[in-house]
């Protein structure tokens, strides 16, 4: 079945997956996803959310309790080889050998998936090109920056080009710069018609490549939409207020309780208040001039967005955020999340949590 006729590229209902001895709420609580072909979905949550249980399900690692998950069009309990002949799999760390070139390692894996020596260097090649590796394909992959080994990871998973592609946390670990390695390269894909579920505990991540956001709480999914929607479902916009003085803190949040549409946040330390405003201008002009009056005059006075972590903070509470480390150990309760896969063709590493 051409995932093109399929109107889900990816679509979950009810989905349960519970874990004996793990800790309440882990694993997966009628857990529902729909991913449009040709598009990335951002799933996001906090440790011990169930991120790595609904990729390891979608992607046959994992059978689910209860509910009904297909990805291509095809369910994952009942036809998971139609599953894994469509899918591509990139866990949070690279399933590449350091000692082999990369494009040694491309050619291992295309061999792998029953091409001939000529098609396997030839893809090799065409993969290097496409992922910006074609200079250093000769050189040991341990030589590799970390935004290097994410590309050829990414590289290894579209050997034969799947119309889906799982990818958890993939940036995990690396600097700016090799996170905007890999955010490039995964623009790409997607640019090519490939469909991406993308975990991630970076909300800027999200932000950056996601069409649309999930965001899971314990199990579920508490909110999607596009990044847009999701700021503007907890009231407009913000205004952020920087001090000079830690002394006019206290003073400039009395202020800010008569403008604000909503809580109002402080960060002490940085000397900053963010109130949330539904009329922007009004508001900024209103702020200003309340400032003046009490005689308190702000570094700065920035209009902004809201971000998505505020929409995680409002939605789920005392919750930990998204980037935030603590929580749950690894693997959202799952006892056997760091052993390798072992499904079949499609899948060429990893999935740990």
């Amino acid at each position: 079945m051409d995932v093109k006729a399929v109107e889900f590229a990816i679509a979950a209902q009810d989905v349960r997956k519970s874990y004996a001895g793990a800790s309440e709420g882990a694993g997966l609580n009628g857990f529902d996803l729909q991913v449009p072909a040709g598009t990335v979905c951002g799933l996001l949550g906090p440790n011990g959310a169930g991120k790595t249980t609904a990729i390891r399900i979608l992607s046959t690692l994992l059978r689910l309790d209860s509910g009904r998950a297909s990805v291509a069009g095809f369910d994952v309990q009942a036809q998971p080889r139609q599953v894994r002949e469509r899918i591509g799999l990139v866990g949070q760390y690279a399933a590449v050998d350091e000692i082999l070139t990369g494009r040694q390692n491309l050619v291992m894996f295309a061999r792998l998936s029953h091409f001939s020596s000529a098609e396997a260097k030839r893809r090799a090649d065409e993969l290097l090109e496409r992922f910006s590796l074609a200079d250093t394909g000769g050189k040991p992959v341990g030589k590799y920056s970390g935004g290097m080994r994410r590309r050829l990871d990414l590289a290894a998973s579209m050997i034969v080009t799947p119309p889906v592609l799982f990818v958890d946390e993939p940036t995990t670990g690396l600097d700016p710069s090799g996170r905007r390695e890999v955010w490039t390269a995964i623009r790409d894909l997607v640019g090519s018609g490939t469909t991406v579920l993308l975990t991630t505990q970076y909300l800027e991540e999200a932000d950056r490549l996601a069409d649309r956001i999930s965001m899971l709480a314990a199990g579920r999914v508490v909110t999607e939409g596009t990044p847009e929607e999701l700021k503007s479902a907890i009231g407009g916009d913000w205004l952020d207020i920087v001090l000079a003085d830690a002394a006019d803190v206290a003073a400039t949040e009395a202020v800010a309780v008569r403008i604000a549409s909503g809580e109002v946040h402080t960060d002490a330390e940085a000397r900053r208040v963010s109130v949330p405003v539904d009329e922007r201008t009004r508001a900024l002009v209103a702020m200003a001039t309340a400032l003046g009056d009490a005689g308190i005059e702000p570094v700065d006075i920035t209009l902004r967005r809201p971000t998505l972590d505020e929409v995680f903070l409002h939605l789920t509470g005392d919750q930990a955020a998204p980037g935030d480390r603590t929580g749950p150990p690894p693997g959202d309760g799952d006892p056997v999340a760091n052993r390798p896969a072992t499904a079949g063709s499609g899948l060429n590493t990893e999935v740990r949590a």
